[in-house]
């Protein structure tokens, strides 16, 4: 049986998300098929179909799907599930929209952000924030799961020759329209994909004070997150949150600044490849898990830091 991976995208190209996915399809082996759902998508599906290791691209190229409503979405994937043994998605905002209503249309259970995989029905989550990994194993004939992209190496976006199939159905639920989005635009590296990554948290004192953080990632080519007190707190706005309940990022240098090091930050950041925390107070937690730490005043030690950069 072959595998279906929901292509993550925004209509203009594909979200390296969908590379890592691929990876963990790769993992449990067979052939590897993508769907791209959306609108004006030509683009999309000559990427998907050059990602290593992708054998065919279905394209759902609908209005109705342009905004990839779950309520539209769900019921294309769960009409496709009968030719698949795996349904992966990205663990992104859409993947976890999606993929629990087509676990339920399919009636099987649904496993959520699985880090790796052991057998073809058997992964890896984190669970507790983290402080745990469970070992799930699933006899639904179907497998519906979301994949924490942090857990997997991308493949190669070029190299493959995947074949290109038009589908024709259409779903609109009509239960549910798009009314507008604010998208937030930065110059920075986007969170989830930068290399290096400089996070502040209530340390900074207030949200002027992010300047430093903004001069240091501006010399790194750093993208700039923030702790959950920071945003709680109106520093930043919350697109900027690393952790549980921000943004999962694993880049490999992470810089953490005036945070203390709470479970729910962690469990976002703690797969980085190398951790570097600055904090005055010795005994803050982040030390714990970082590679390298600074007991020093902020607003002392990262001017420094950038000058020298």
């Amino acid at each position: 049986m072959a595998i279906l991976v929901v292509a993550e995208h925004s209509n203009a190209g594909l979200a390296s998300s969908t590379l890592n996915t691929v990876a963990a399809a790769g993992k449990i082996g067979g052939e590897i098929h993508v769907l791209v759902a959306g609108a004006h998508v030509g683009g999309v599906a000559e990427a998907a179909a050059k990602i290593a290791g992708v054998t065919k691209v279905l394209v759902a190229d609908n209005a109705a799907y342009v905004h990839q409503l779950p309520e539209n979405v769900a019921p294309l994937i769960a009409g496709l599930a009968a030719g698949y043994s795996h349904i992966l998605a990205p663990a992104t905002s859409n993947g976890k929209n999606i993929l629990p209503r087509v676990a339920a249309q399919l009636d099987v259970d649904q496993i959520s952000e699985i880090i790796s995989v052991e057998l073809a029905d058997t992964f890896k989550r984190p669970i507790y924030a983290g402080n745990a990994i469970a070992t799930v194993q699933s006899t639904a004939a179907i497998k519906v799961i979301t994949v924490r992209a942090t857990g997997f190496d991308a493949v190669a976006a070029e190299g493959g020759t995947a074949s290109v199939e038009i589908l024709s159905t259409a779903h609109n639920a009509g239960k549910s329209s798009f009314v507008t989005e604010e998208l937030a635009t930065s110059d920075r590296p986007e969170l989830t994909a930068a290399r290096i990554v400089v996070s502040g948290g209530r340390g900074l004192q207030n949200g002027d004070n992010f300047k430093h953080l903004y001069a240091l990632a501006d010399k790194l080519g750093a993208g700039v997150g923030a702790s959950r007190a920071a945003v709680d707190a109106g520093f930043v706005p919350n697109d900027m949150q690393v952790g549980q309940t921000g943004k999962i990022v694993a880049p490999q240098l992470y810089i953490a600044v005036g945070i203390s090091g709470a479970i729910q930050h962690l469990a976002g950041m703690k797969d980085s490849k190398v951790i570097v925390a600055i904090n005055k107070d010795e005994e803050a937690p982040i030390f714990q898990v970082a590679d390298y730490g600074l007991v020093a005043d902020l607003f002392e030690a990262i001017p420094e830091l950038t000058a020298a950069v």
